[in-house]
């Protein structure tokens, strides 16, 4: 699917004329693909962000999204300053529109996998079949929530089932709460919700709290429920409580779960990028590419992450600060490479501009 090219508005201030895209056949061959300076990977906060300050700087640019943001299951946004309260798509449709409006490129679709061409470039190939060419990838494909293995979760997950208490605590405020132990982070999940409730519960489920731990929690006036949470109970669309294996429930009225933060890696795997764990109290909580920690840079020229594919604990607004650090460093690196061959061709050109010299015939008296 090649949509209409949306030219530039005028609205950038540089002198140079970002390099334009060639048309594709989509046929598959790198010769033929369509060629932009950067393609970004994902198009959520991070890779607009990244995108935004890209055209920008007048690069041209095409964002690939396949359209299913992590935080699409919830109703709104939370802490992302001058946006609080909106919906996950409102924000997302403005970002594709500023992109747009200053002559980048949106295109739905899934990126599968990346080849590093011979001559630098990376050619991306889509799940469609088309294929585009780039001069430097910027990839923002975020993480799936791998939620515990428990009936219901999934249709619930960031309505009442949830795991932020920046993101959704101040909407489930006093409020009956429950957190599930499935890990070692359960405990501290349940101090830190107190924050926002005083009444939080623990459920044991599998992971029993020790005696230290059992403390602590009375100490904060949390209530630890034994055995293992069976499912969940709802009523007229919103969650009451939960069922045990003895029988028995507890209510609540929003759960908190741990999930597995996994990175979406697939374009990067295929470049030899690889995810690796991510671990917290001696338990792997996800998994993350490793990059520079200001710039995205990878191990890889010329490819750049951003967001929660190389952070999984980042929130909303850190992984859109991501991306315009990403994007700086690769305009940057876009800027250092074209300069490099200006001074070649400058040098050759003044070396044809010198007038031979000849040879000088000695004059005898």
């Amino acid at each position: 699917m090649d949509e209409e090219h949306v030219e530039p508005t005028g609205r950038g201030t540089g002198t140079e004329q970002p390099e334009q895209p060639h048309h594709a056949d989509h046929t598959g061959h790198a010769d033929h693909a369509e060629r932009y300076e950067v393609v970004v990977v994902g198009g959520g906060a991070a890779g607009l962000a990244g995108a935004l300050t890209l055209v920008r700087a007048r690069r041209s640019v095409l964002v690939i999204d396949s359209g299913s943001p992590r935080n699409g299951p919830a109703a709104h946004l939370h802490g992302y300053l001058g946006h609080d309260g909106a919906s996950p798509a409102e924000l997302l449709a403005r970002g594709r529109a500023e992109v747009a409006g200053y002559g980048g490129r949106i295109r739905e679709g899934t990126a599968v996998a990346a080849d590093r061409l011979p001559d630098g470039d990376f050619l991306v190939r889509c799940g469609d079949g088309s294929t585009v060419r780039a001069g430097r990838l910027l990839v923002a494909t975020g993480l799936a929530d791998e939620l515990p293995a428990l009936p219901g979760l999934g249709a619930r997950w960031g309505r009442d089932v949830l795991h932020c208490p920046y993101c959704h605590g101040w909407e489930v405020r006093d409020r009956p709460l429950a957190v599930l132990a499935d890990g070692p982070s359960a405990v501290r999940q349940a101090v830190l919700w107190r924050q926002w409730s005083e009444r939080v519960t623990l459920l044991a489920h599998t992971w029993p709290p020790t005696a230290e731990d059992r403390e602590l929690l009375a100490a904060r006036g949390v209530e630890v429920v034994e055995g293992e949470v069976t499912g969940l109970v709802v009523d007229d669309d919103r969650l009451t409580g939960v069922t045990l294996a003895d029988g028995g429930s507890a209510a609540c009225r929003a759960l908190v779960v741990a999930p597995v933060f996994a990175a979406r890696s697939g374009v990067l795997t295929s470049l030899g990028l690889f995810a690796d764990p991510v671990a917290r109290d001696g338990r792997v909580i996800g998994t993350s590419v490793g990059s520079d920690p200001v710039t995205g840079a990878t191990a890889l020229a010329g490819v750049w992450v951003a967001g929660n594919v190389a952070a999984p604990l980042e929130k909303l607004a850190g992984a859109a600060a991501q991306g315009v650090r990403a994007a700086v460093a690769i305009n940057t690196d876009l800027i250092e490479a074209r300069t490099r061959r200006a001074l070649v061709e400058f040098r050759r050109a003044a070396q044809d501009r010198q007038p031979r010299r000849r040879g000088v015939v000695g004059r005898t008296n």
